[in-house]
């Protein structure tokens, strides 16, 4: 049977990581996957979080199409492009800076329900949140967030939405999510 890995473009264990950073294309294509897997949690309340990260991956994708690859072809050339003389703004390096702490989030509350069987995945969304995204929000923003955390489905019915057999979903999801947070650690090294 099909899983919600078998859906996406590509897989974050499919994105090139060199040298010279992570390939941006790729990246973008897999990180579009990553935004449909919030359809999964079945809830009107995760589009603010789609819609941000679809927001930051257009930033991300103009900045390549507008330089090319030879400037930014990985995420880290990009950033270090952008910042030129001659740059008024940052658009991309700060869109990449947002789309990361959602990355973050994302990988933190996945990796909490992996390793937790018995958390539903409210908790482990809403544990997540405090430690990745909530720092960086207004108290304005900060409860539309926590009605979304509200709004996770059941464990066992997000799980099944992601395929079957579940010994294939859990194998696949370890691989996508492990191959996640090594980018998201990698970015995050960069950044700092």
């Amino acid at each position: 049977m099909a899983t919600y890995f078998d859906t996406v473009k590509k897989s974050y264990a499919d994105v090139p990581v060199t040298g010279e950073g992570v390939d941006t294309s790729a990246f973008l294509e897999a990180t579009e996957g990553l935004v449909k897997l919030f359809d999964l949690l079945g809830s009107s309340a995760f589009s603010v979080v789609q819609n941000d990260m679809n927001g930051n991956i257009k930033k991300i994708r103009e900045r390549l199409l507008s330089t090319g690859p030879d400037l930014s072809g990985t995420l880290e050339k990009l950033v270090a492009n952008e910042g030129k003389p001659g740059d008024k703004k940052r658009t991309a390096t700060e869109g990449l800076m947002w789309l990361l702490r959602g990355l973050d989030f994302t990988a933190q509350a996945l990796r909490r329900s992996r390793n937790d069987k018995s958390e539903e995945l409210a908790a482990s969304f809403t544990k997540a949140y405090e430690t990745s995204l909530r720092p960086h929000h207004s108290f304005v923003v900060r409860p539309i967030f926590s009605l979304a955390m509200k709004a996770c489905p059941f464990r066992k019915d997000f799980y099944a939405k992601l395929g079957s057999p579940p010994e294939k979903v859990d194998e696949e999801l370890e691989r996508w999510l492990s191959a996640l947070e090594k980018i998201v650690k990698q970015l995050q090294d960069f950044y700092m």
